[in-house]
């Protein structure tokens, strides 16, 4: 079946998370994605174990639905054939440095789209390219600390935590596949492409909510919160007879509910809980009576009563759990086919669903069909490999 992506064509030139999942949402909902590795191969290949077909359950994640050609761009005839499939191409995911562009002629990463007018450059890059911090290497955990992420993280009085998924790069990942959708509907309208300008910085401070503008808003410097939230109460974890469950409750009729299934309706007719400002203030007051209720509940069943019951609250599960659960296999949240086995497609689009295509692929496995496609003879092909356009490719 068509995606709603077909017919476009994607170059992945960029390696290990932000680049290669924005390319995948696109290789999902149809787009012909090639992914271009240097000889050496994307480095996310050997982030592992597990390794499933000689690259890292890592790698497989971010990587299907996509064909692969190995170029070594430090050579001239690498470079040649790179021009040449973007020719073309309607849109290029890049993040190389701007000093191995300029190693290779490119002075500036707007010349590619002043080079090629129709094209829609994605250049991903830590703090992007010019400004106090510009041209500097960006790393998800690093990004973390350099926007403030990490030190909301954490308990109170303790040192701040890591957020242990790749939050930043996840994310800029989606603005990236975001940026190429927006550029490519403006060229349907003008018939010029554009770079856009995609920085893990940028999409890191941007998910700071909302203790960036609880900062711009009163100046005060947020501080860790725990499972806390800084601007609503209840909204945190309690232990209960059995599994630990998370309780996000945002408005008084959720908190009369609440103290109701808990057997204590008369505690949400206390003055110092009547609404969600004064709860912030007797924020300690009020989760010591919870920590009480919450003690004596069974935590899986109370969790789904009162979701049920429109209050928002769950169990903990952890991630094996999930990767089982009913919902996640009526969701399809788990691709499974007999080659290959990763995280499902979460927009689900009922005319054309993204879908799994082909599983990732070994390096360099496509290059034959990819070079013919874009006009290569066999000669061609030969007198390339002499010139070294593909560098020795090392599986990883």
């Amino acid at each position: 079946m068509p995606g709603a992506l077909e017919g476009l064509k994607v170059i992945d030139a960029s390696r290990v998370l932000a680049g290669p999942f924005a390319a995948q949402i696109l290789a999902d909902h149809g787009a012909n994605v090639i992914k271009v590795e240097s000889p050496e191969g994307d480095e996310c290949r050997g982030f592992g174990p597990p390794f499933v077909d000689n690259s890292s359950a890592y790698f497989n994640a971010v990587n299907r639905n996509k064909r692969a050609i190995v170029l070594d761009m430090n050579a001239e005839s690498g470079r040649q054939v790179f021009w040449k499939l973007l020719e073309s191409a309607d849109v290029l995911i890049e993040n190389f440095k701007a000093s191995t562009l300029r190693s290779w002629g490119i002075e500036n990463p707007a010349d590619i789209t002043a080079r090629l007018p129709k094209l829609v450059h994605c250049r991903i890059t830590g703090f992007g390219d010019d400004g106090p911090l510009g041209e500097l290497p960006g790393y998800d955990a690093v990004v973390q600390a350099m926007s403030g992420l990490i030190s909301i993280n954490g308990e109170p009085g303790r040192l701040p935590v890591r957020l242990g998924s790749p939050i930043v790069d996840m994310t800029t990942g989606m603005n990236t596949a975001l940026a190429a959708l927006l550029a490519l509907q403006d060229r349907n309208r003008t018939g010029k492409g554009q770079m856009a300008d995609v920085a893990l910085y940028d999409s890191a401070v941007s998910m700071a909510h909302p203790y960036l503008t609880n900062f711009l808003a009163s100046g005060k410097t947020p501080k860790p919160a725990g499972n806390g939230h800084p601007n609503i109460v209840p909204y945190n974890l309690f232990e209960t007879a059995t599994t630990p469950i998370f309780v996000a409750v945002a408005n008084n009729r959720q908190f009369r509910l609440l103290c109701q299934l808990l057997g204590s309706p008369a505690l949400a007719d206390d003055l110092r809980y009547a609404s969600n400002g004064k709860r912030v203030e007797n924020r300690a007051d009020l989760e010591v009576e919870l920590k009480d209720l919450f003690g004596k509940v069974q935590g899986e069943s109370f969790g789904e009563e009162l979701l049920r019951r429109g209050v928002p609250a769950a169990a903990i599960l952890d991630v094996g759990t999930v990767a089982k659960a009913p919902h996640t296999a009526h969701r399809e949240m788990v691709l499974e086919s007999p080659d290959y086995r990763g995280p499902g497609i979460p927009v689900k689009l009922v005319r054309t669903p993204g879908m799994f295509r082909m599983k990732p692929p070994q390096i360099g496995e496509h290059k034959q069909q990819v070079l013919s496609e874009s006009g290569f003879t066999e000669s061609e092909i030969s007198s390339l490999e002499v010139e070294g356009a593909f560098g020795e490719a090392k599986k990883q």
